[in-house]
């Protein structure tokens, strides 16, 4: 998801339409499966960009395929809301993609896939912390078992190397989430939520675009990773952010928001599949933590 830039808060308050069709597993599967393959785009692209320049990329090409939703809402956004956006920007997407980018020069895709699950519990957690919340003692429990399943991440060894600040920088961007989450909830509700990330985006880009000009890539990028950086600007940020707001006007937030539980797997899968990179059982039992508190702190 987060590479989804935590999408589920901007569109709470769109309207549902009413649908129990075939297409709702297999748009929520194709979601999951894009989301996913973000992780393994950042994986081939950041060690010959760079976070900055890749971020940049990243969020320039989402930006500009999510320009028409904002050009046909302008009247939503006066002067005097930019600067909430471009706050909401920089916490939201700048900073937490240039942090999953970096854990991607250091550590398997699976691992920040499975990091960003936990955008859900602390989406949870800094609704309590910091907006007046309530908790509850389910999600309570669910964070407590999904912080335990970062702690276990955190112990992996790939290949013999430790990726412990991996998971660090993977869950310090899923905290981001949590409060860029609670930030577009407090002063974005009933704003159109297509066009709210076409201007985040877009705000963010403006912000990450000094690092990315500072820290372009001396020697070009292989064709590989100009494609694989393409990719996840456009399908992976832009597309796939139309595809969840349509997805959620048909079936509603509650159930859209399942492709929480799908990323990650498709995280470890796309790596495993076209990467050759190993999932571990430490991955494993770690990812069934994580995921299993999401879960947990979702059932009604």
């Amino acid at each position: 998801m987060s590479a989804m830039s935590n999408p589920q808060v901007l569109a709470t308050e769109l309207p549902v339409e009413s649908s129990r069709d075939w297409r709702t597993p297999i748009e929520l599967t194709i979601l999951g499966a894009i989301w996913g393959a973000s992780f393994m785009f950042m994986r081939v692209s950041a060690p010959e960009f760079g976070p900055f320049a890749l971020v940049e990329m990243r969020l320039g090409l989402g930006a500009l395929v999510l320009l028409p939703f904002l050009w046909r809402e302008r009247q939503h956004f006066p002067l005097n809301r930019w600067p909430i956006l471009a706050l909401i920007g920089a916490i939201n997407s700048a900073v937490p993609f240039i942090l999953f980018a970096w854990a991607a020069e250091r550590a398997p895709a699976g691992i920040g896939a499975i990091c960003n699950a936990m955008t859900v519990l602390f989406t949870a957690l800094v609704a309590s912390a910091f907006f007046g919340e309530r908790i509850g003692t389910r999600r309570g429990i669910a964070l407590v078992v999904g912080f335990v399943g970062v702690l276990v991440l955190a112990s992996a060894k790939v290949a013999g190397a430790s990726v412990g600040w991996a998971v660090a920088a993977g869950t310090l961007a899923a905290l981001l989430y949590g409060f860029g989450a609670n930030m577009v909830r407090k002063y974005l509700t009933g704003t159109p939520p297509a066009a709210v990330a076409a201007s985040t985006l877009g705000c963010a880009a403006l912000l990450v675009m000094p690092l990315a000009v500072t820290h372009w890539p001396e020697s070009s990028p292989s064709t590989y990773a100009w494609f694989s950086a393409a990719l996840l600007g456009v399908l992976c940020t832009g597309i796939a952010f139309v595809m969840f707001y349509q997805l959620i006007k048909r079936v509603g937030a509650s159930r859209a928001v399942i492709v929480t539980y799908v990323v990650p797997l498709f995280g470890v899968f796309w790596a495993w599949l076209l990467l050759g990179e190993p999932v571990t059982w430490t991955m494993a039992v770690a990812g069934g933590l994580i995921v299993g508190s999401v879960a947990m702190s979702q059932k009604r």
